[in-house]
């Protein structure tokens, strides 16, 4: 996965903030590619390698992820169903907001333009 500057980086200009909370942004990451060493999730995300570990901590030991160790690596199992913990969410899953952020690619911004 690239973890160079992306064209439309948060921290540029006056409003620098996100409408996905850091820890939407770490579980959307591990989504994608549920093998990324916590370096490249930081990346992706904009935060340090010590606010990854602590939203990698909330996340498990709020169910919506498990971390297996698999060699000198971690493996990271979203748990797509679990339920999203706000009332205004209620009876929507994980799974539900992920699948409506998949990567969109150029024959998808051609439909969504016409």
């Amino acid at each position: 996965m690239d973890i160079d500057h992306h064209p439309l980086d948060p921290t540029d200009g006056p409003g620098s903030w996100t409408f996905l909370t850091n820890h939407a942004h770490v579980l959307l990451a591990l989504h994608r590619d549920p093998d990324l060493r916590q370096r490249d999730i930081a990346g992706l995300v904009g935060i340090t390698e010590g606010a990854v570990q602590r939203i990698l901590n909330e996340l498990e030991h709020s169910g919506f992820l498990s971390i297996e160790r698999v060699g000198r690596r971690n493996h990271y199992d979203v748990k797509t169903d679990a339920q999203l913990r706000h009332p205004l969410d209620a009876g929507h899953t994980v799974g539900d907001v992920l699948n409506s952020l998949r990567p969109v690619g150029p024959d998808d911004q051609r439909q969504n333009a016409a």
